[in-house]
């Protein structure tokens, strides 16, 4: 037996212990792709970060944030419309996130308030929630409520995901550059993420593919569940395809764990065009879609 079958086995198991079965048929979707971040040596690191390229590709941005805690991280950002990606070296943030290999997944509500629906949901499925408040230090020393966050476990193997809701006192910082509420309770992605996409060719993440080890995955769908995306799990993983983007996680051992693929919507179309980055290799074009493997 191969190691991908031993690993569905195992995930198998897994799901019989923890699941915690998807939303009633009817309600609505609370949680919807946000963005994805991973950790890559820092070859690969360094060149995102100096890319002249990435910086008409998208909105590209890198920056150290001081969050809750004193927590420190320096990221680098492609941001699109509606969703954007992380990119991490080795030791850009702390512990055991700025590992190689580590990759997570923020998925976000759309309307104020879907973050309680949604841990409603989980204790009615036996789960146990865990509340978290992100803060943000614009450099004045006083941490800015940023958003609530819920999550299924603290420890994790090398992946892990979260549910998050924007706080109105982020939102209503001049500082964050966020735009005016389309309605009542708008704390949506788009309203989050500047506008400065509609000058670059990145619109919007339109899939990502994930490795990740058989108990991270299994301690994931429930709450990708319970937010409403629906999974399909089959001989490699599952596979989220409600919510305008596509997740593929593979299930794989230790040591093989991470961000493997981005695709991409594109403002309009492009020749085809092929940046090298470190390890990793960006293809724009042709037409309107770009491909970012790992």
């Amino acid at each position: 037996m191969g190691i991908r079958r031993v690993s569905y086995t195992i995930l198998v198991a897994l799901l019989v212990l923890v699941a915690a079965g998807p939303a009633q048929a009817g309600e609505r979707q609370l949680l919807f792709y946000n963005h994805v971040w991973g950790t890559f040596d820092r070859a690969t690191a360094d060149a995102v970060e100096h890319s002249a390229y990435l910086e008409e590709f998208s909105n590209f941005e890198v920056r150290t944030t001081t969050g809750a805690d004193g927590q420190v991280w320096t990221g680098r950002y492609l941001r699109g419309r509606e969703t954007y990606l992380e990119i991490f070296g080795i030791g850009d943030v702390g512990g055991q996130d700025g590992e190689l290999g580590a990759a997570g997944l923020g998925l976000s509500t759309e309307r104020d308030g879907d973050i309680e629906r949604l841990q409603a949901r989980l204790r009615a499925a036996g789960l146990s929630p865990v509340d978290f408040l992100q803060t943000r230090d614009f450099g004045d020393g006083k941490p800015v409520p940023w958003f609530d966050s819920t999550y299924l476990i603290e420890r994790y193997d090398r992946f892990g995901a979260w549910a998050m809701e924007y706080r109105d006192e982020y939102l209503d910082d001049p500082r964050s550059g966020v735009g005016p509420a389309r309605f009542r309770g708008d704390v949506t992605r788009e309203r989050y993420l500047p506008d400065a996409y509609q000058d670059k060719l990145m619109r919007d993440i339109t899939s990502i593919r994930l490795a990740v080890t058989a108990s991270d995955l299994a301690a994931t769908i429930p709450l990708l569940e319970a937010g409403g995306l629906g999974v399909r799990t089959d001989e490699h993983g599952a596979v989220v395809t409600r919510g305008g983007t596509t997740m593929r996680f593979d299930v794989v051992p230790m040591g093989q764990t991470g961000l493997e693929r981005i695709e991409f919507e594109l403002n309009r179309g492009v020749a085809r065009h092929v940046e090298q980055l470190g390890t990793s290799t960006l293809v724009v074009g042709p037409g309107k879609r770009a491909v970012w493997t790992f």
